[in-house]
């Protein structure tokens, strides 16, 4: 839930003391192995997997996942929203919820643009806008599901006007699936304080650009809502450079400032890089991202920027440096750059953070 520091209301003391949920992020190229993978997480004890939607469908996985675990939350992080209709995204997550017994969380994000009309060949509009729409229409299409209620949305992106006793999945036994939606700019921010149960922070931000700059447009979401923003889960995504040591810290930061220098090229994340007074380093990413000049960009994220926009040192450093820096967040998902860490090192991050 969006704690108060980020708007101004709690103490440091406060932040710093509330429980952290430690999550983690899928990363096998095959659905199965990112089934395997939650496996793994639920013996690390993170209380979280996430998939995303990439070379794969994001849902496939955590089918095999929910038969596999018995605790460990499941969830996407990001099913792209606008590539499906809600009446299809709703009866996966409804079926996904059942199997799960409860522990599925729905993420959705909007992608852009060129992927939305070019490859999934759908339609591209107000994204904020029909976001909220989209998740107001799941909600009237569970409601149908839950109770019979008589199914009629009618917006101005979507109807959803005909359900057939045959067609429904009938109820669950369990709470209807959370919402998550991941944003960056401040309308698709305050929809998301309107509208869901929980914000995905993408990985490039910092704390202090989250706290002054976008919690309080989620606040001002909530506030158009009548509801309280602590209603509102924060789960962060955090680039972290980890290793035993100097060696391997070093170069796990060099190949996360290769990932920085990809997300600093893109015009929508030059709001953290203007916060922070690079105002230059945006547009020259850019320019170079289009000559093909990769290992160039590279060059230009320095130490100073790696340090604001990721994590970086042994496995309890990191631990400790991710309670500290996370402390605006209820969840965390951490994002290894270098060697994938070993389940040992995993365990002793998530010793550090939660002790």
């Amino acid at each position: 839930m969006v704690k108060a520091a980020s708007i101004g209301t709690e103490t440091e003391e406060q932040m710093l003391n509330k429980p952290l949920l430690i999550d983690g992020a899928t990363s096998s190229p095959t659905p199965d192995g990112c089934a395997e993978e939650a496996v793994a997480f639920e013996a690390m004890g993170l209380d979280a997997a996430w998939t995303f939607e990439a070379s794969h469908d994001p849902f496939l996985p955590l089918v095999l996942a929910a038969d596999r675990t018995e605790s460990i939350k499941l969830g996407t992080a990001i099913a792209v929203a606008f590539a499906r209709n809600p009446m299809t995204c709703a009866v996966t997550a409804w079926d996904l919820q059942r199997l799960s017994e409860g522990r599925f969380i729905l993420g959705l994000g909007t992608q852009i643009k060129p992927h939305i009309t070019r490859r999934y060949s759908e339609q591209w509009s107000k994204p904020a806008a029909r976001m909220r729409e989209y998740i107001k229409a799941l909600h009237a299409i569970w409601d149908n599901f839950q109770t019979g209620v008589k199914l009629d949305f009618k917006g101005e992106f979507y109807t959803h006007s005909l359900m057939t006793p045959a067609f429904s999945p009938g109820p669950l036994n369990v709470p209807k699936p959370p919402i998550y939606v991941a944003g960056v700019g401040p309308k698709l921010v305050r929809v998301v304080g309107e509208v869901a149960d929980g914000f995905f922070v993408h990985p490039f931000h910092t704390p202090d650009y989250m706290i002054n700059e976008t919690l309080p447009e989620l606040a001002k979401g909530a506030k158009i809502a009548r509801r309280s923003v602590d209603e509102i889960t924060i789960a962060c995504l955090t680039i972290v450079a980890m290793g035993r040591n100097d060696e391997e810290v070093a170069r796990a930061r060099r190949k996360a400032a290769s990932q920085l220098a990809f997300y600093g090229s893109t015009p929508a994340y030059s709001g953290v890089l203007n916060f922070h007074g690079y105002e230059n380093l945006q547009p020259e990413l850019n320019r170079l991202s289009k000559q093909g000049e990769w290992s160039k960009m590279t060059q230009n994220i320095d130490d100073d920027l790696i340090d604001l926009l990721c994590i970086s040192g042994t496995p309890s450093e990191v631990g400790a440096k991710l309670r500290e820096r996370n402390s605006f967040a209820d969840r965390s998902t951490m994002m290894f750059y270098g060697a994938p860490p070993d389940i040992d090192a995993i365990q002793e991050t998530i010793l550090a953070a939660k002790s």
